[in-house]
């Protein structure tokens, strides 16, 4: 494959998965086909038992530019409903989700970084989205999941004027979760999901339906709870002052 190809690169390294966008002749933008094997590519990852968390980032010093404007020729509709539906996939990601976010996270790409459970960024990063620059409607799950982020007003501000933002004001209305020096972004990055990947995987699963709204899911995880043994293993390896071994799920 030649390397300057626009494509999804993935890799799996001590339980955490890494899906690196790069497309560096136009800022990391996602193509059409980009956008298509997102969702297969993620569905590989998810049924992978080696892999504890996932970590998306772009090639480089972008994250993504957004959508490859040349191939909105093709249909604005139809490249709308792909963003859409790697979106949801992302979303819909079983495991804990991290966006490293350096330099430009515009249209798409904030689409996706929105999609994650965090966003780390670097410091200099911008972020942005920018339909109104095109004449485009912005998916409706896409502004609701946005407006739960920053709120009704951040989001009207950046769907209504377009204008890129920087990574301390993402910060302060809640479009990123940190934000680190210069140079510091994957070392934070490193360590954080080396964390993630320590911890129950039970209480991550539960933990991200909740905060999807899934409360009708209460009565499973509480059963899954009583079947797992984690409770158990973590209360015991806290008073044995050693690190838990947690093995939900079974198998």
């Amino acid at each position: 494959m030649d390397r300057t190809e626009p494509r999804l690169v993935p890799a799996v390294e001590h339980g955490v998965a890494t899906v690196v966008i790069a497309n560096p002749a136009k800022r990391n933008a996602m193509t059409p086909a980009m956008w298509r094997s997102l969702p297969e590519l993620l569905e590989g990852l998810a049924a992978d038992p080696a892999v504890r968390v996932l970590v998306l980032t772009g090639a480089g010093d972008t994250f993504c530019a957004g959508a490859d404007i040349s191939t909105l020729r093709e249909g604005a509709d139809t490249a709308q409903e792909l963003a859409v539906a790697a979106e949801e996939a992302l979303a819909a990601f079983p495991r804990p989700t991290l966006a490293a976010v350096r330099g430009f996270c515009v249209g798409g790409g904030s689409q996706l970084a929105a999609a994650c459970d965090l966003r780390f960024a670097e410091e200099g990063a911008s972020f942005g989205v920018t339909p109104a620059k095109l004449g485009i409607v912005y998916p409706a799950s896409s502004t609701r999941r946005l407006v739960s982020l920053v709120g009704p007003a951040t989001a009207k501000h950046l769907l209504f004027s377009g204008e890129l933002i920087g990574a301390e004001r993402a910060l302060r209305t809640g479009l990123a979760d940190e934000v680190l020096p210069a140079g510091g972004l994957d070392k934070r990055v490193e360590e954080y999901v080396r964390t993630l990947a320590s911890r129950s995987r039970l209480t991550q699963a539960a933990a991200k339906e909740f905060a999807a709204g899934r409360t009708d899911r209460d009565a499973h995880w509480a059963g899954e709870a009583r079947s797992s043994g984690d409770t158990v293993e973590g209360v015991t390896a806290f008073l044995e002052r050693r690190a838990p071994r947690f093995t939900y799920p079974a198998g």
